[in-house]
């Protein structure tokens, strides 16, 4: 389950048009939701509130195993539509199995002049949380440069008194800069604790999906149902209709630190290795939104995945293959919606040094109320397919039918995870379980309860 301070962050994102679906780092996000999903560990409560449509305020504890808490503050200088945890639809909470639509260049606001002067500012972010009683403070200031430029500093305190074990202050400022045209996605960043320099960059292959409000009314899709353009060529049976996306990553430290440690929402941090430098290349394959001959298509958005018959024209998939040749790892997934309801994910790792390997496996399966009324279903993007639309209705009066997904995890170290994640009224509740069937002292590794609600004005 997403938190409320990641919910706010895609909502600005969303509002400010920049897409964060096309970054090197999100190349596995559609499979991480699968196999990497985080089962929330003791009892763990979070309540936030939306004053305005510019201000926000979060906080959180913790109950067990220990007592602790934390308060955020976050502004926009825009107006975000951020619902309550009532009314919010349940997939936007919710990290799942997705197929993204085709890369888009992102496209900046309107101008505003007045008496020959651009009044208009920049869009901008800003977010702190502080963290009790370990005094820790984290800091995040997110900003669009341009159109296809967007700037972020992350910062994080931890009072060095406060780690036992551990010397000097862990205080650290990263700078992040991200350039996106669609077809081409590059970032630079720098850490100051370590001295690190890092570049990354994404190339989707093939075309560029138009913009989002652009559509073409002189040609309405009821009058190209059934009809088949000279231009378009017989459906061949079989194979999957997609596009490739190929990226790269690199970073450099002067202090022999590099990428690969532990990764939080905001910040990366790094762990020590040989290395003054490592990197690591990926190759990603999905199937388009739509490949469905426009003869074929129904009036669904283009980004619909059905064709007339109510099934997929193709089973929506995602295949990536990532290289790190400086530790040598290896991995591959292959991840998959089979069903409505059903999204299976497979993962290899090895490792060409050590020779280790691990198998895993994982199962992502939505629950459903029964409809009220006889509804033809809206589907949108993959496995979006979280709302009910009557017949003949605009598309506005959607109702979301989902209340709950269930999220399954094994692998061959023999751990087993199992997460339920749903809405009880008001709230949003996420239980989880991590076993290890190898351990007969402690079989019961972790189990977990998270609540959380939020109101908007």
């Amino acid at each position: 389950m997403h938190p409320f301070a990641s919910y706010v962050l895609r909502s600005y994102y969303k509002a400010t048009g920049w897409n964060e679906d096309n970054l090197y780092a999100n190349l596995t996000r559609s499979s991480n939701a699968i196999l990497d999903f985080t089962v929330p560990k003791g009892l763990h409560l979070s309540i936030s509130k939306s004053p305005n449509s510019l201000f926000r305020t979060t906080y959180s504890m913790t109950a067990m195993p220990s007592l602790n808490g934390s308060v955020g503050y976050i502004f926009t200088s825009c107006d975000l539509d951020v619902k309550g945890s009532g009314n919010v639809q349940f997939k936007d909470m919710i990290e799942r199995f997705k197929v993204y639509d085709q890369p888009r260049k992102p496209e900046g606001k309107d101008e505003n002049w007045l008496a020959g002067e651009r009044v208009d500012t920049r869009d901008y972010l800003l977010y702190g949380r502080l963290y009790l009683p370990s005094g820790r403070l984290d800091a995040l200031y997110s900003t669009r440069i341009s159109p296809t430029m967007q700037a972020l500093v992350a910062a994080v305190s931890h009072p060095s008194s406060n780690l036992p074990g551990r010397g000097g202050d862990l205080s650290n400022v990263m700078f992040n800069l991200q350039h996106d045209v669609g077809k081409w996605c590059t970032e630079y960043s720098y850490s100051a604790e370590d001295g690190m320099w890092g570049f990354r960059v994404l190339h989707n292959f093939g075309r560029l999906g138009l913009p989002v409000d652009v559509t073409d009314d002189s040609s309405p899709v009821s009058t190209r149902t059934g009809l088949k353009r000279v231009d378009e060529e017989d459906a061949v049976e079989g194979g999957l209709k997609g596009r490739v996306s190929a990226g790269a990553e690199i970073y450099i430290s002067a202090k022999e630190k590099s990428l690969g440690g532990e990764s939080s929402y905001f910040f990366i941090l790094a762990r020590p290795l040989k290395y003054p430098f490592t990197g690591s290349i990926g190759l990603r394959f999905t199937t388009l939104p739509d490949a469905t001959p426009p003869s074929f298509q129904v009036p669904f958005p283009s980004s619909s995945l059905y064709s007339a018959k109510g099934q997929p024209s193709q089973p929506p998939t995602t295949i990536t293959a990532l290289f790190n040749p400086i530790l040598g790892h290896m991995s591959g997934t292959y991840s998959a919606q089979v069903s409505r309801d059903l999204c299976l994910s497979s993962r290899f790792d090895f490792n060409v040094y050590s020779f280790e390997s691990e198998w895993t496996m994982g199962a992502e399966w939505w629950i459903r109320r029964s409809p009220s009324v006889d509804a033809d279903v809206d589907h949108n993007t993959s496995a979006d397919s979280l709302s009910l639309k009557k017949p003949g209705s605009t598309g506005t009066d959607f109702k979301d039918e989902v209340h709950g997904v269930v999220k399954a995890r094994a692998s061959t170290n023999n751990d087993i995870s199992l997460m339920w994640e749903g809405r009880l009224r008001n709230m949003l509740v996420s239980l989880g379980i991590v076993s290890d069937f190898s351990s007969r002292s402690k079989p019961i590794k972790a189990i977990g309860l998270e609540l959380s609600y939020f109101s908007s004005s």
